[in-house]
């Protein structure tokens, strides 16, 4: 274990020196971050939960490819792919739909949102994003069902208004490459604003070719073996099975991106601002790598296994006003229509059907947020928030020979999913070194399944309508004693209201099992109780360690269950046994979060941050097993050179080893995707990489960016991962920037 950890060590001992230093030396700036912890933007540093933002010129500076790259530059998200283009962060031993996601200020997560992993933050331009915040802990008060283990609140760039007679101009165009895909970027955004008005247009192209692992490494990662399709129309099918040519190529896994933002900014007055933006996101279609590692009777499974284009739209008006009435101070009114489209192409090996399951969404939503000053000391924070989401569910049969269409079973029945809160908090400070917040709130859900559209027999009414209410509240203190010490204790309840994913969903979830619907699940909750301890050691260094611990109760997991009386059915030519989500298990996760920042000399830095989490899931004999969205101990560690126009880094990111008795049972079976022990069981190896980061400002306005990633060219891979990560890779960027 301690191999993995050398980095932070490193980290860790060069800045605790930076106590000692005089204090002639330029001071390392420690401010305190503006984030979106109850909807409204307040100081970090008085918030009683932790809280950890990424910043638009950090994020920039390490050249992420998608928007989930970037959340796993805190070094406290942890990311799993099962494809190259994917992304899903975990969180305290959450993820999926057990985690918020927010794009300036409106809900993402949808109701098709699964408990399996899932993608939909890459339809989000990390170039796009002007800061990040991450929410740990139950955060529904604010943000309502999902947040069970946090929420990620994004937040795009806003068009800018001119503050003099001339119009403001501005804009930055960049190119990227990177070799272990191939990639190529091209982004460019460009705004101009006058007194009241502004205007601001985003868009962006990636092109990633297949991925390329490292050399030194497990040989279980390597596919010797690449599928070809091969078929006829009037024909008969022969797809065949070569040899591939460069084992550390992970073929197929390449895919394409674009995304296009255009925001107008209308100001009338200082009390008025009202901003209206169109988003706009597609991936090309794209292989999910990890089934193309399933086997069956020696042979591959599939001959095709894809995701289909990955579409994102929303448009969204803002209405914000300020002004001193009875009601409120500040108001803000967002109004939000999103269209999610995804489907899931796969056929099996020498066989002629494809099977083909598309998902159409539209999300509409309203939220109105007030916020009050009662007192001196005391705001209140208040607001309601509707959501309702229209799922359409189509199952599609093509035979590759004939061209002859068929109605196969549909992923979800064709369902209205309805979502209407409540919610008031307040912030009290009791003196100026104490700080108190608690709120509460109410919501209530009610979804309505058609099961006539799935295209099988459901041994139920088809139409099923189904409602419940939850509560959910917080607590919390912030207490300051002296200017360099900080205590947060924090409790939250957060809750998840059942989605159509949860009731509806027909689905091989492994080899030999079948998820079928059930319409009688009912909300899950989460409580949560942390205690952060920061502390400010002169003006060089800061320690931030937060502890939590977390129970899940009535958690909607997967259990054994029967169709039509049986215990088994048949799907997909393989007879299966049937389970379906229950609320039939509790769960428990605790941990420890710690993170280390200083400047220990006039140009020189270092950066640490390290996350331990350990967690239990009960299984349906009443035995326990591990979470299985919590990550092994993992971090990153940096140390730095900056003076404004030169940036020079060492960094590394490490996993600690899960062994195959840590494993979760839910994991254990999936031996196509980890390595495996003397014994052949599955387990996931520890890895630790070494980078190098380099940014210089040529002249003023352009700037070069170049990351050295995995110099050792490591083999390996993130636990709960499908795909490889990147071996030695170079990144090279150029931005000009007005």
């Amino acid at each position: 274990m301690k191999r993995y950890l050398y980095a932070a060590i490193l980290a860790t001992t060069v800045a605790s020196a930076a106590a000692e230093l005089p204090d002639t030396l330029k001071s390392y700036s420690l401010q305190e971050f503006v984030v979106s912890g109850n909807r409204w933007c307040r100081e970090s540093e008085i918030q009683p939960a932790k809280i950890t933002a990424v910043r638009f010129e950090e994020s920039n500076a390490y050249n992420p490819q998608t928007a989930a790259d970037m959340l796993g530059l805190t070094g406290e998200v942890f990311i799993q792919k099962s494809q190259y283009g994917g992304g899903s962060p975990m969180i305290r031993g959450f993820a999926t739909n057990r985690l918020l996601y927010s794009v300036d200020g409106v809900r993402m997560n949808t109701a098709i949102f699964r408990a399996g992993n899932i993608q939909n933050v890459i339809s989000l331009d990390p170039f796009a994003i002007s800061s990040t915040e991450v929410l740990f802990g139950p955060a529904s008060v604010s943000y309502g069902s999902d947040a069970v283990g946090g929420a990620m609140v994004f937040n795009t760039l806003s068009p800018e208004l001119s503050k003099g007679s001339s119009p403001a101009v501005y804009g930055s165009a960049t190119l990227r490459t990177a070799t272990a895909s191939n990639e190529f970027t091209g982004h460019v955004h460009a705004g101009a604003g006058w007194k009241k008005w502004g205007f601001l247009t985003s868009f962006t192209f990636s092109s990633f070719g297949d991925l390329k692992q490292g050399l030194h490494g497990p040989e279980k990662y390597v596919i010797p073996y690449i599928v070809v399709p091969e078929y006829s129309m009037g024909g008969t099918v022969n797809d065949r099975v070569i040899a591939n040519g460069n084992e550390r190529l992970q073929t197929p896994s390449g895919y394409s991106q674009y995304n296009f933002m255009q925001k107008v900014r209308y100001a009338p007055s200082v009390n008025w601002n009202i901003e209206y933006a169109f988003h706009l996101s597609q991936t090309s279609e794209y292989s999910r790598y990890d089934r193309h590692q399933r086997m069956r009777n020696g042979l591959p499974r599939y001959a095709e296994w894809n995701y289909g284009p990955q579409k994102w739209l929303m448009n969204h008006l803002r209405v914000e006003h300020k002004g001193c009435n009875a009601v409120y101070d500040s108001l803000r009114i967002n109004i939000a229509m999103q269209r999610f489209e995804e489907s899931r192409i796969s056929r099996t090996l020498n066989k002629p059907l494809r099977e083909i399951q598309t998902e159409k969404l539209d999300a509409w939503s309203l939220n109105v947020d007030f916020s009050k000053a009662l007192a001196r000391n005391v705001t209140l924070f208040y607001g309601l928030e509707y959501v309702l989401n229209d799922v359409v569910s189509i199952g599609e049969g093509n035979d590759v020979t004939t061209g002859e269409k068929s109605v196969i079973a549909a992923r979800y029945p064709n369902a209205l999913w309805h979502s209407a809160g409540i919610y008031a908090q307040t912030e009290w400070h009791i003196h100026k070194t104490l700080n108190f917040e608690a709120g509460l709130r109410y919501n209530h859900y009610v979804i309505e399944n058609d099961f006539s559209t799935v295209g099988y027999d459901v041994p139920f009414a088809t139409l099923q309508n189904s409602d419940a209410g939850s509560v959910s509240g917080n607590a919390g203190f912030n207490w300051r004693p002296l200017s360099s010490w900080l205590f947060r204790v924090n409790y939250a309840r957060g809750f998840r209201a059942p989605n159509v994913d949860d009731m509806g969903k027909l689905f091989d979830s492994v080899d030999g099992y079948v998820t079928v619907p059930n319409p009688r699940l009912k909300p899950e909750y989460a409580d949560n109780i942390e205690f952060g301890v920061a502390k400010h050691f002169g003006r060089y260094l800061k320690l931030d360690v937060t502890a939590f611990y977390t129970h899940l109760d009535n958690a909607i997991v997967r259990r054994n269950s029967s169709f039509n009386g049986s215990a088994t059915m048949e799907y997909q030519g393989e007879e299966c046994i049937v389970q379906a989500l229950q609320n039939a298990a509790h769960a428990n996760v605790w941990g420890v979060q710690a993170a280390l920042d200083s400047r220990f000399a006039r140009y020189f830095y270092a950066k640490a941050n390290v996350s331990w989490q350990r967690g239990f899931e009960e299984l349906d004999n009443g035995d326990i097993s591990t979470l299985r969205h919590v990550a092994p101990l993992f971090g990153r560690a940096a140390v730095g050179f900056d003076n404004g126009r030169l940036q020079v880094e060492a960094f590394t990111s490490f996993q600690a080893e899960r062994d195959a008795a840590s494993m979760p049972e839910e994991e254990k079976g999936k031996t196509e995707i980890y390595a495996l022990d003397a014994n052949g069981n599955a387990y996931s190896p520890g890895w630790i990489t070494l980078n190098m980061r380099l940014s210089y400002m040529v002249v003023k306005g352009l700037h070069i960016n170049a990351v050295l990633e995995n110099i050792t060219d490591l083999r390996y891979r993130p636990y709960g991962c499908g795909i490889s990560a990147p071996g030695r890779n170079v990144t090279m960027s150029v931005t000009y920037s007005l």
